[in-house]
């Protein structure tokens, strides 16, 4: 058939139809299936929340990509057999010789009691819409951010927006106390407890109060019951909502013990021939640790999709060309920190160091806001095709190799 299908337009998804269209040759069918033409910078949510981004700056359009070679089927897939290696929409199944399932996650506030009716999020454009309508009518008070299930994607994001709401509502001298509520021991605890600690201590400074190892039980009127006992009084509540596989993959055989498809680390093959799967869908483990009370497995974070979908974009490619596959996943990447001020951090490193990960951070300055913001403008100029892959590759590959 010569065929490959990519399920899901995120980050990972169009990074491994575009690199499979330019490494292929042009009687190879690269089918991209993905339910909406729109593609969103989801890492600015941060700044749509404060009004530093209006949608339109960071929402591009993907229904040129025909134009480019790849076949894109606008529809959810609603069915995946590896067996077969078929996946349904409603309107049509798609046989490949390969799939990749770059499916993300699902998000919702309606696993703990009460949540939904009365917290914001900010893991959505329109959630992010509808929480800066509330901070700018918020006249201040007690702000409660509550992490309501492990794991989620993109580890800092709690604690970025804190920091950014802090300032937000300092700089409209709106008096207010925030406050952080998580299972985990300490912020980003993949990352290791020094990276912790440094990042508890910075929000620590501006006064957001952190409050670790507590599970939100249900919410009422005003309070958030934790699992200890306590309650949480907030006047504005604030949810990272809990994350879970979407239901196509749930319902499929790829899914593991909790729902997300595992994976080899290194190369991202399942336990299907000619499946692979990236990106937070998929359950990476992070190789010689396991830790009962914290999920350590890779963090969901848009740049190991990216990287990921690299990797499996070339091993196909090497197949059809007869050649072995010998691209490895590395297990590193990095991210920005935003502290608001215009300033940010920049962190990351080898997540699959051993015996532990060889993760650093250097201290927040306007230079790594700056550089989120020459990211941001990369990033949405290559989706619109008017920058090549490799000027993002060789920027993300300069400021690793250059600061970690």
């Amino acid at each position: 058939m010569n065929t490959v299908v990519v399920v899901g337009g995120g980050v990972g998804g169009l990074v491994t139809a575009r690199e499979l269209r330019k490494r292929l040759h042009s009687d190879h069918k690269v089918v991209l299936v993905e339910r909406g033409a729109k593609h969103v910078f989801v890492p600015s949510f941060l700044w749509l929340l404060v009004g530093l981004r209006e949608p339109g700056q960071i929402v591009r359009d993907i229904s040129w990509l025909p134009k480019q070679g790849i076949d894109l089927v606008l529809g959810e897939a609603v069915s995946i057999d590896p067996d077969k290696r078929v996946v349904g929409t409603p309107e049509q199944e798609i046989s490949g010789d390969f799939i990749v399932v770059a499916l993300g996650t699902e998000r919702s506030l309606d696993g703990v009691p009460g949540l939904q009716e009365t917290a914001y999020e900010f893991y959505s454009l329109e959630g992010a819409q509808r929480l800066y309508a509330a901070l700018n009518s918020f006249q201040g008070g007690r702000v409660a951010i509550v992490i309501a299930g492990l794991p989620y994607s993109c580890p800092a994001a709690p604690y970025e927006a804190a920091l950014l709401i802090e300032e937000f509502l300092r700089r409209r001298k709106r008096e207010s106390e925030i406050s952080i509520y998580t299972p985990e021991p300490y912020p980003m605890p993949t990352a290791g407890p020094e990276i912790g600690q440094a990042l508890r201590e910075m929000i620590e400074r501006r006064g957001v109060r952190f409050h670790p190892q507590v599970r939100v039980v249900s919410v009422e009127g005003n309070k958030v019951k934790l699992s200890n006992g306590n309650n949480a009084d907030f006047d504005l509540l604030i949810a990272i909502p809990v994350h879970k596989a979407p239901e196509v993959v749930r319902r499929s055989p790829l899914a593991g013990p909790n729902g997300w498809i595992p994976i080899d680390p290194q190369t991202l093959t399942t336990q299907y021939e000619g499946v692979y799967a990236l990106g937070d869908v998929a359950a990476c483990p992070l190789p010689g640790r396991f830790n009962p009370d914290v999920p350590l497995v890779l963090p969901k974070a848009g740049v190991f999709a990216h990287r990921q979908g690299e990797v499996v974009a070339a091993n196909i490619a090497s197949f059809y060309k007869g050649a072995a596959p010998s691209h490895l996943f590395d297990g590193k990447g990095f991210c920005f920190i935003e502290i608001g001020e215009g300033r940010a951090g920049f962190g990351g490193g080898e997540f699959f160091g051993m015996p532990k990960p060889k993760v650093y951070m250097r201290q927040p300055g306007r230079q790594w806001h700056w550089g989120k913001e020459l990211f941001e403008k990369t990033w949405l100029g290559w989706v619109e095709g008017k920058r090549s892959a490799e000027s993002i590759s060789a920027l993300m590959s300069s400021w690793a190799d250059k600061y970690l």
